[in-house]
């Protein structure tokens, strides 16, 4: 049988863009490094320090409309609410010759009991990470038509309930920043998207939860958990 391939849909339009490489930020936002008593990234005596990064593959995108699946290993299924850039292609001479095509709202949700038992053996957790439905996505509008993308606000509730509430402002690494020292390492391609980490506030959902993200200037996205 023939699988769909994963898109996401830009806006106004309504274009569907297949999804490529999904690059993932780790600690980005520092409160929520200290909530997870992890070490914060960033500046060091020698200058400013590296992002953590890791993948999913586009199979870990789920677009509105459809359930989040709560997945039979886990006993601890985590929200993690993210602002996310979809990359197109840019002028010639550009890093890696991208640019931002538009933002959306993201869902990075985490298999967590699972990611802290594989961190404790020194192993990796791209289980935790990566399982098909684990990127929940919106729609995505143009990028200039958010002009300043390290200043919006930051809402995740859970049935109703404010959970996450932050501002890409207290990021470690701005968006240009991300992509700067991506595309040293990997050949970025359009389609492909980065989500730039989460403030504080994750925590556990289980079934028949209804998160709703909301990030300013881009509007709001809802997920039930089945």
């Amino acid at each position: 049988m023939k699988r769909e391939t994963p898109t996401v849909r830009l806006l106004p339009a309504g274009e569907e863009i297949e999804v490529g490489t999904i690059y993932c930020l780790g600690r980005n936002y520092a409160a929520h490094a200290r909530e997870m008593n992890a070490e914060v990234p960033g500046n060091t005596a020698v200058g400013k320090g590296e992002p953590i990064i890791f993948l999913k593959p586009p199979t870990a995108i789920l677009r509105e409309g459809k359930p989040i699946r709560y997945p039979s290993l886990t006993k601890s299924l985590h929200h993690e609410l993210e602002l996310v850039a979809l990359l197109g292609g840019g002028p010639p001479g550009a890093p890696a010759d991208v640019r931002v095509l538009g933002y959306g709202i993201g869902l990075d949700m985490t298999l967590r009991d699972v990611q802290e038992r594989m961190k404790a053996k020194g192993l990796p957790w791209a289980v935790a990470k990566g399982f098909d439905g684990s990127a929940p996505v919106s729609d995505f509008v143009p990028a200039e038509s958010i002009p300043d993308p390290v200043h919006l606000e930051m809402r995740l509730s859970v049935n109703g309930r404010l959970r996450q509430h932050g501002s890409t402002g207290d990021m470690i690494f701005t968006v240009d920043e991300i992509i700067s020292y991506l595309s040293g390492i990997f050949t970025l391609r359009p389609g492909d998207l980065i989500f730039t980490g989460t403030p504080s506030g994750v925590g556990p959902v289980v079934p028949g939860d209804e998160i709703v993200g909301e990030i300013s200037g881009i509007g709001r996205v809802s997920f039930r958990v089945e």
